[in-house]
């Protein structure tokens, strides 16, 4: 075993000692105890003991990286241009930027799409810019793009929400998108999803502006399910979770930033935009992949589909 592989042994297996007493504890604090928080502690433990497993029989080759079910998973990639990740945050959007020679993604946060492209590129010349958020927004129908993505990621399928139909993300409140969106799509519309319109709507018409720049949509689940050989299932906003990722994104060559959390974000959202900056990198090598593959195209003309 190499040194770096034994290395991750060892702090796996504190880990997965460390889960185990969370999972325990849960257990024995009541007699019928919170299903949720048992259910997330099993996760994260199981989670943890599959990644040991995969350390544990690494190979002495330097490269090979292996998934929990042994298919190859992507090797470190190669940064050939800048190209930035977002997520949205709850002081508005925080973006990575990875560009070449760099040691680590660079965060920046600003309270609109536009201005955050728009001063990342006084710094570099970014050519692709991925995000997390729909884009391309159906006319009457569902999008082929989430309803694969939540096939994609058995465990976290929740972590997809529908798309809802153009005319519904007009509409002044959820009760009248649910009306608008069951008369187009036959879908109703759930509190989460309607919370996701007024970023829709801002990367919707950013996007319909024209930017000089690639843009494409990226969900961080499937990133992140990419990199690791299937869907971290721990809660991005747990301990576990938050180790999952950063020890995934490790692994494809992308270290931690210098601050993971700050004033209206946090390192979920931190790490998210990382895995979205992953993928865009990707893509600038051409080697990303899209689902579905061939992308859809409704009335607005954009590309429709999530790519990883």
């Amino acid at each position: 075993m190499r040194p770096q592989d034994l290395t991750t042994a060892r702090a796996l297996a504190l880990a997965l000692a460390v889960e185990v007493d969370v999972l325990a504890r849960a257990v024995a604090r009541d007699t019928r105890p919170e299903a949720n928080e048992v259910n997330e502690a099993l996760a994260a433990a199981t989670y943890t003991l599959v990644r040991l497993t995969e350390a544990l029989g690494a190979p002495d080759g330097p490269s090979g990286r292996v998934g929990p079910s042994g298919p190859a998973l992507p090797e470190p990639v190669e940064v050939t241009v800048p190209v930035l990740g977002v997520d949205g945050c709850r002081g508005g959007w925080v973006g990575a930027v990875l560009e070449p020679g760099a040691p680590r993604p660079r965060v920046a946060v600003a309270r609109t799409i536009a201005e955050l492209v728009e001063t990342v590129r006084t710094w570099l010349g970014v050519e692709v810019v991925g995000i997390d958020i729909p884009i391309g927004l159906p006319d009457n129908t569902l999008r082929q793009a989430d309803g694969l993505a939540r096939k994609a990621l058995p465990g976290k399928a929740s972590s997809v929400f529908s798309t809802l139909t153009r005319a519904a993300y007009s509409a002044s409140d959820r009760a009248a998108a649910d009306t608008v969106n069951r008369s187009r799509c036959g879908q109703g519309v759930g509190a989460q999803a309607f919370a996701l319109r007024d970023k829709i709507v801002e990367v919707d018409a950013w996007v319909r502006s024209r930017p000089t720049v690639t843009v494409i949509e990226v969900h961080p689940e499937l990133s992140f399910a990419a990199i690791v050989g299937s869907p971290i299932l721990p809660s991005k906003k747990s301990d576990a979770g938050r180790s999952a990722r950063l020890e995934a994104l490790r692994g494809v060559g992308i270290a931690s930033p210098s601050i993971l959390s700050g004033a209206g974000y946090g390192a979920d959202d931190v790490l998210d935009a990382c895995a979205v900056a992953w993928t865009a990198a990707r893509h600038a090598n051409g080697v990303a992949t899209s689902l579905p593959a061939d992308a859809e195209r409704f009335s607005d003309g954009i590309p429709a589909a999530i790519w990883t």
